[in-house]
């Protein structure tokens, strides 16, 4: 089934190129969805003929709406780079012929209105292929990673809001981007910005969509950045009517937003949270909220609508959250609600073997203590983990169905 799926986008694509743009048929989110997600792109790791496959699929779209490419060729920007052997180290992109490089493409479109300044709206199309480093399946057998949710529903989101951009909303100009080598630490987008392909003095703000395919069923979604422009936070809150928002003032995170928050522009990065499907081949598309990714499109574009007439928004300095996360060396073996804002540490997920699940510990449980230190909050959580070494015992206590639980923890060898 998925094979004929992905012909008959194949077709599509043929078909978008004899008509003319106006005529072009538009896409639905959940199309661009299950075309990039589909196993013939073996999961888009940078650099494989995969990816290449949604490089192409991604351009085609901008052309099909009418949008110039804004690369270094048509709508690619290529990069060359040998992977890094030391996380700290520098990414060199200057590298020639030789062994162990890998060439990732970024995929850039622009509307031109015409405008003084120009509002860059992007999101990572690429992923982990077989199971790159970052995986967190445990599997014997390889196995295809899909990232419906990471990262192809923030690229049909994207491109939803190119379509509708295309007729509405012209006091900015518009720079789509389609990054490449987010998975292997923001390749693409800070690629971008040593190499900008429009003056990044006329960048007013930058929207980034990273994982906002799983929004849950109390509307919970987390918007990060609001502090890196002064007007931002209330303009995230006025235009609000269907979501309870998270809001994080800080334009540093684990996306591509914090390569242009480093270049001193002001960023928004929408995100609906983790999954026990995060990072493994059970990422498939039939698991989104499609009816919320369009919520979400719109109102991402009422945002954009507020500001049309802003002017260029100024930008200001938040300070790094990720400096104050304490160091530790064990893990619970969980995946923590980050959207959680009650008292103390929701769990999202329990993985096998680790030693949560040896506990008992179960999805939905709310870690209230972990030794002798209570958990409010997610930081509370990691300064109590954060105590302890490979192979130390101590107890949790959970809430679970609003009764307290208590179990034993033993920290793996």
């Amino acid at each position: 089934m998925k094979n004929l799926i992905f012909l008959l986008f194949l077709m599509a694509l043929v078909g978008c190129k004899s008509e003319s743009k106006e005529e072009s048929k538009s896409v639905t989110i959940k199309e661009d969805v299950i075309f990039l997600s589909d196993d013939k792109l073996e999961g888009r790791q940078t650099g494989t003929e995969g990816e290449r496959k949604a490089a192409e699929y991604i351009a085609s779209r901008f052309e099909g709406l009418g949008l110039a490419g804004k690369g270094t060729d048509g709508y690619y920007q290529s990069f060359t780079f040998k992977p890094k052997t030391d996380p700290h180290q520098e990414v060199n992109y200057t590298v020639k012929d030789g062994d162990s490089t890998i060439t990732g493409t970024n995929v850039v479109a622009f509307l031109n209105n015409n405008a003084d300044h120009t509002v860059i709206i992007g999101a990572h199309y690429d992923h982990l292929g077989y199971g790159a480093e970052g995986s967190l399946y445990r599997g014997d057998k390889k196995e295809i990673h899909n990232g419906a949710d990471d990262n192809a529903s923030g690229v049909a989101v994207m491109l939803n809001l190119a379509e509708k951009l295309k007729t509405q909303n012209t006091g900015n100009n518009y720079l789509f981007m389609a990054f490449s080598g987010e998975e292997m630490g923001l390749l693409g987008s800070n690629y971008w910005n040593k190499n900008t392909t429009i003056d990044i003095a006329t960048a007013n703000y930058m929207l980034n969509m990273d994982m906002v395919g799983r929004l849950k069923q109390d509307s919970t979604l987390a918007v990060y950045g609001l502090g890196t422009s002064p007007i931002l936070k209330q303009v995230v809150k006025s235009n609000n009517s269907k979501f309870k928002i998270i809001e994080n003032e800080s334009g540093i995170g684990p996306s591509d937003h914090t390569s242009f928050y480093n270049s001193d522009v002001p960023v928004l990065h929408f995100f609906t949270g983790q999954h026990e499907d995060y990072h493994k081949p059970s990422d498939d598309y039939d698991k989104l909220n499609y009816e919320g990714m369009a919520d979400i499109s719109e109102y991402i574009l009422a945002i954009i609508t507020d500001l049309d007439d802003n002017g260029k928004l100024p930008f200001r300095k938040t300070k790094n959250e990720s400096e104050d996360v304490p160091r530790f060396k064990v893990g619970l073996g969980v995946i923590p609600d980050y959207l959680y804002d009650g008292e103390g540490m929701r769990i999202d997920g329990v993985s096998e073997d680790k030693p949560a699940q040896r506990a008992g510990l179960q999805k939905g449980d709310i870690v209230v203590k972990l030794g002798d230190s209570l958990v409010t909050d997610m930081m509370s959580y990691m300064r109590a983990l954060s105590a302890f070494d490979s192979g130390d015992k101590t107890k949790v206590v959970v809430k679970r169905n609003g009764e307290d639980v208590e179990a034993n923890i033993e920290f793996n060898k």
